[in-house]
């Protein structure tokens, strides 16, 4: 053999071999994070669940569920740069709740009842103790969303993500009776326009707030500037309200025709998804300062000066849903959504459509500032 040739493959003395372990992959940590979530996954069941997690799909009856001829509906979501956030403060217990409210509400919007829920979970190094706060809070948001927790997934790629990095996405399936959809149609002119308040950014914009806090040279730990007793992280970190049960409730004691639709507010903020309710012909208007506005967004505009027009395409501003519903039973369904927990607020109305799909009066000035 030639002193420079390299040894053949086959020639190097490997008495144990590579395992997987040598490659990053833990398998043994993936079973105990198994093991230590069925408890949560265990505490979601509802009636139509078939089977506990562990097999190759999950299984569910919609005729045990209660469905005569159902509409099946489906949803996946993730929660976004959020994640950085939660990751460089330790704070994994509330993103879980993030993943079920941005698929279930979705759902809930078209007249449907989620279901069950499955969870992707992807990381570089599987850490089991975080893992496991964050699939709790995954139950924790299916037990809010009335659904069930019936699988999921968990990667453990290293080299795709780095240090403590992880990502999220979640997928859920709801049921609509036949006939039950609620798809905007009924939408009509001289319709109330109704504001469910939401607990603070929710799960979008993200991106903007985490340049918005580094140009204002922050740090997540740091106190919040417009709030007593909470850090700023804490502030950022509230989950996304889950608004199923009080919506859910609307549409089966609201009155026929009481509920026209439903907009989830989320990425595109008031004025991207409002119109996605309405007809070519329809547009809203609704007056700044007729709801309540977490004092977040007026630090979120003047830290990073915001223009309002940009704070509204961007951000929730404090409504997580829009309820569009007929005149006549606008008064009795505040009082039900009131009555579900839930701050509701009558900002507007549903007009002929002009230049814009959405009309908001009184937007330039300190309408941020109203609570």
């Amino acid at each position: 053999m030639s002193e420079n040739k390299q040894p053949d493959s086959r020639e190097i003395d490997r008495p144990n071999g590579l395992r997987y372990s040598d490659a990053g992959v833990d398998i043994d940590a993936g079973n105990a994070l198994v093991e230590a979530i069925k408890p949560h996954a265990k505490a979601t069941e509802r009636s139509g669940v078939m089977a506990g997690l562990g097999g190759f799909g999950g299984l569910f009856d919609l005729r045990a569920a209660g469905y005569n001829d159902p509409v099946l509906v489906a949803a996946n979501d993730g929660v976004g740069t959020k994640l950085k956030i939660a990751i460089e403060t330790g704070q994994h217990d509330h993103v879980g709740i993030d993943l079920v409210a941005m698929c279930a509400n979705d759902l809930v919007v078209q007249g449907a009842e989620p279901l069950f829920f499955l969870d992707y979970f992807a990381t570089g190094t599987l850490d089991v103790e975080a893992a496991s706060r964050v699939i709790a809070g995954i139950a924790a948001g299916c037990q809010q969303a009335g659904c069930a927790l019936i699988g999921g997934e968990t990667a453990e790629m290293p080299g795709m993500y780095r240090g403590d990095d992880y990502d999220l996405a979640g997928f859920c399936v709801g049921a609509v009776e036949r006939g039950d959809e609620l798809t905007g149609r009924d939408v009509a002119h001289g319709d109330v326009v109704l504001a469910l308040g939401s607990s603070g950014v929710h799960s979008n914009g993200f991106s903007l707030v985490r340049r918005i806090v580094q140009v204002a040279g922050m740090s997540y730990s740091d106190a919040a500037p417009f709030e007593d007793g909470v850090s700023l992280g804490e502030v950022l970190l509230r989950p996304t309200r889950i608004y199923v049960k009080s919506c859910l409730a609307s549409l089966r004691t609201g009155g026929p025709g009481g509920v026209r639709a439903f907009a989830h507010i989320t990425g595109g903020g008031l004025t991207e998804n409002i119109p996605r309710i309405l007809s070519d012909h329809l547009g809203v208007e609704i007056q700044a300062g007729s709801w309540s506005v977490p004092a977040v967004f007026n630090w979120l505009a003047e830290a990073g000066g915001i223009a309002s027009d940009e704070m509204v395409r961007t951000f929730n501003c404090g409504i997580g849903m829009v309820v569009i519903v007929a005149p006549e039973r606008a008064e009795d369904l505040m009082e039900l959504f009131t009555t579900a927990g839930e701050a509701v607020s009558n900002i507007g109305k549903v007009v002929a459509r002009g230049n814009k799909a959405v009309t908001i009066a009184g937007l330039e000035g300190a309408w941020m500032k109203h609570e």
